[in-house]
């Protein structure tokens, strides 16, 4: 990114520019401190699109991929490896399922790009090459909830063609329910008593939070002139629709997300927090982490003594390690937020989306990315790596490095609450 020919003027970009729109990508995150179509050349969006297919791979996952077919065999120390990106893959599977991933997100991205090169040449009269690379760029980081787009305006200018909205919310939602999930429906198909608990609650959390953040969007902008107020009931339908989807992970924006109402910017903030499926693309905190803690609380006001939750009990490593990655989140979340509007004059509540949608790797802005002063830009790149591997570190050395004492102190409990 640092090359004079990654640029349209063919001078290096700034390492702060190229740092930023580098982590950014791998992070799949999606925002952005120059315009992508215009700043960068094609060889910079060519690089852009290799870094969030990567990044939406996984590490580890495209390092063994790789290694498989370039015949070098797939060993334990791998399979281990990936076992830790990934989670709740079986070692012994873990080469099927690794598999499974490559092919589902060949033919996604391959069917997305094909669809929306399609329309795009049909209806908007592009020429077939731009139409194929903006098809393909679109699919890939859809699919890879990278939110990168090859428009400045990303995808407003479509924001009335559910041919191009809608297969972009299907890839997007797709990758956000997790690599697990995927591998559970194939095996199982559709029947719910054969389900994991994982996935019962990553499907159920995710139709609750789609449906949550289409009546909250739709009902809150209904009458906002610069967002669904001037709209048609379809265009505000499908649009309420995409802008449930997109926070959740994604970063594409139908709609001038700096003129959403001040509530909608609270669901979003509750929206982008939460994220989507563990071990996929998404970001956030995990819906499964926010279920968990969730039936903790109802769990302590029904006085029960186990959290539960489909007729299965949650263990008590597993109650801690939801604790610990929301708190991890909601404190990476205030510092920053805190340090950026002490050196910066930009209003607190798009500083605070803005370190949200960093760290749980969305990519919505309001628009002050390229306002903020350079350490305020260190700060998100830190937020964007954290986010994309630090939640998964944790929850997995939670997992995996408790070390039992030989004793126990003596118990005596607090006044909580």
């Amino acid at each position: 990114m640092s090359l004079p020919w990654a640029t349209t003027e063919g001078v290096r970009a700034p390492l702060l520019t190229a740092l930023f729109t580098s982590t950014s990508a791998v992070a799949v995150t999606g925002l952005i401190v120059v315009d992508t179509p215009t700043y960068w050349s094609t060889l910079g969006q060519v690089t852009i699109l290799l870094l969030f297919q990567i990044g939406g791979f996984g590490i580890m996952t495209a390092a063994t991929l790789f290694g498989l077919m370039a015949g070098r065999g797939f060993g334990l120390r791998e399979r281990m490896a990936t076992q830790v990106e990934r989670s709740r893959l079986e070692t012994g599977d873990t080469a099927s399922v690794l598999k499974l991933i490559f092919v589902i997100t060949l033919a996604v991205e391959a069917v997305v790009a094909a669809i929306l090169s399609g329309r795009m040449m049909t209806t908007y009269a592009m020429p077939v090459d731009q139409a194929l690379w903006h098809g393909i760029f679109h699919s890939v980081s859809a699919f890879n909830n990278a939110g990168f787009s090859t428009h400045s305006d990303s995808v407003i200018g479509y924001q009335t063609d559910p041919f191009i909205l809608g297969p972009i919310m299907f890839a997007v939602i797709l990758t956000a329910l997790g690599f697990p999930v995927m591998q559970d429906i194939k095996a199982n198909h559709f029947h719910w008593r054969r389900w994991s608990l994982h996935t019962k609650i990553t499907v159920s959390g995710t139709v609750a939070l789609l449906a949550f953040g289409f009546v909250a969007i739709l009902l809150m902008e209904w009458n906002n002139p610069a967002t669904l107020g001037v709209m048609t009931l379809d265009g505000k339908l499908l649009n309420a629709a995409f802008h449930s989807v997109m926070p959740r992970t994604a970063g594409f924006n139908s709609l001038d997300v700096g003129a959403f109402e001040d509530e909608t910017i609270m669901v979003n903030y509750f929206l982008m927090f939460i994220g989507g499926g563990s071990a996929g693309t998404a970001g956030g905190i995990k819906i499964t982490t926010f279920v968990v803690l969730f039936a903790i609380m109802l769990s302590e006001v029904l006085r029960r003594r186990d959290a539960s939750l489909f007729q299965r009990r949650f263990g008590s490593a597993v109650e801690r390690q939801a604790l610990s990655v929301t708190m991890l989140a909601a404190t990476m979340i205030f510092v920053a937020t805190t340090y950026i509007a002490s050196i910066s004059a930009l209003p607190l509540d798009d500083i605070l989306f803005e370190c949200i949608s960093a760290f749980s790797t969305v990519g919505l802005s309001t628009g002050i990315t390229a306002d903020l002063p350079p350490s305020a830009q260190l700060v998100i790149i830190a937020l964007m790596f954290v986010g994309r591997v630090g939640t998964i570190t944790v929850a997995t050395a939670l997992a995996l490095g408790r070390r039992d004492r030989a004793y126990r102190y003596p118990e005596e409990n607090p006044i909580v609450g």
